[in-house]
Parts: structure tokens; C-alpha cells; sequence
């Protein structure tokens, strides 16, 4: 969809960000699909104390998920995105041979985009914002920094995504720093598990009561 016709289609801004929101996530169906390989991982870890089992048993659900896509012709890109980090877990693990480096690439992850979004928030320019911009000014998508107001509704819906990514690493550094062996693994697949769709459901949920309570008009671009 252009982006005339996100501006035809919404008529607040709060509108389009939880429209965008909402496709960004990947609805109930792509949040699951990224929770099954980790799944999958952990409980072949526990069951067969077998490293490359297990990557394999992850990957070939990833890639009947895949398929299942492409046979109804619809978006694979959380698919794709859930086999490509458990190609990165597969390597890092591979190359110290402990089972609890798969989780590692995950915790990066984490840490690094909650850095970047700290950086966006202290600079003003909080990272949803670009979300709002894509979809309301085609012209000049950094028109909405000029609005105090977006800025101040984008900096909070930027913490609530922020937030997840903290929890996580909060929760699953310490175990991967300090813990060893099956109890580690599985710990770590839990929490991975547990802090995978529920945490972001709860952050869009909360992003979502937020952009429920405000009413910000498109304003319509002005012929060059």
C-alpha cells in the first residue's frame, strides 16, 4: 500500500502507527512461528543431549513453516527471519560447542537494538517515529520531528518497545554468563519461550492502549 493510500485508509496517526504496528509484529501467527524452532531446540537438547540433533529438528520445522507459506502465498518473512537467527545460534554454537551459545546471537540482539533505541530517545529521535513518518508524509518523511507532540507520543511507544528488549537481557545474560550444563539450556529456551510473543505482545498491547487515547490528524502534503 503507498503511502497516499495508508493516508487514505487512516486518518489519525495513531491510526497508522497501529496499523503499522500491527504488520510489523507479525500477528499471533508470525509470533509463533519465531517461538516453535527455539521450542523445538530446547526440548531436543533436553531429550537427546545431541547439539547437532537438535539444530537439525529446528531447522526442519522452520523449513515446513517456510513451505506451508509459500504453498498459501502469503508473506514467509518471519519465517525467513526465524530461520536466519537459528542459522546464527547453529554457528555460534558450532564453533565452542556448548549448546548454551545458541541462545547467544538472541541476547545481542536484545542488547544491542535496546541501546539503539536509548540512543534514539535521548537524541529525540525516537525510532517509531520513522514508523509514523513512512506513512504520513511521503515527501518528506522527517516532517514528523517538526511536531512536539509526535515527538513526545513516539519517544513513549519507543520505551514500551525498548522495554522487552531490557527484560530479556536483564533475565537471560546472567544465565548464559553464569550458568553451565542441561540446566542452563533449558533455562535459557524457557526464558526465550517466555519472553519471546508474550513480552511483545504485552509491549504492543500497552503501545496500543497508548495510541487508543490520542486523536492526531494526518495533516495532508502540500503539492511541491
Amino acid at each position: 500500500m503507498s503511502a497516499k493510500a495508508e493516508e487514505a485508509a487512516h486518518d489519525t496517526v495513531e491510526a497508522a502507527v497501529r496499523a503499522q504496528l500491527a504488520k510489523a509484529f507479525g500477528g499471533v501467527r508470525g509470533m509463533i512461528e519465531a517461538a516453535v524452532p527455539t521450542a523445538a531446540f530446547t526440548l531436543s537438547w533436553i531429550t537427546t543431549q545431541n547439539m547437532k540433533t537438535s539444530l537439525i529438528i529446528s531447522i526442519s520445522l522452520s523449513a515446513v513453516l517456510l513451505l506451508v507459506r509459500i504453498v498459501q502465498r502469503s508473506t514467509p518473512q518471519f519465517v525467513i527471519n526465524s530461520l536466519i537467527g537459528i542459522g546464527i545460534g547453529w554457528f555460534f554454537a558450532s564453533r565452542t560447542g556448548d549448546a548454551k551459545d545458541y541462545f547467544l546471537p538472541g541476547i545481542l540482539w536484545n542488547g544491542g537494538y535496546a541501546v539503539a533505541m536509548l540512543i534514539s530517545i535521548v537524541s529525540r529521535w525516537p525510532i517509531v517515529g520513522f514508523i509514523i513518518g513512512s506513512v504520513t508524509n511521503a515527501n518528506d518523511p522527517l516532517a514528523w520531528h517538526k511536531d512536539p507532540g509526535i515527538v513526545r507520543l513516539c519517544t513513549k511507544l519507543t520505551w514500551l518497545l525498548m522495554i522487552p528488549c531490557v527484560v530479556r537481557v536483564a533475565v537471560q545474560l546472567p544465565v548464559w554468563l553464569f550458568g553451565g550444563g542441561d540446566e542452563a539450556v533449558a533455562a535459557l529456551g524457557f526464558a526465550k519461550i517466555v519472553m519471546g510473543w508474550p513480552l511483545q505482545v504485552a509491549a504492543l498491547g500497552g503501545m496500543l492502549w497508548l495510541l487508543g487515547r490520542g486523536r492526531t490528524p494526518i495533516k495532508p502534503v502540500a503539492p511541491a
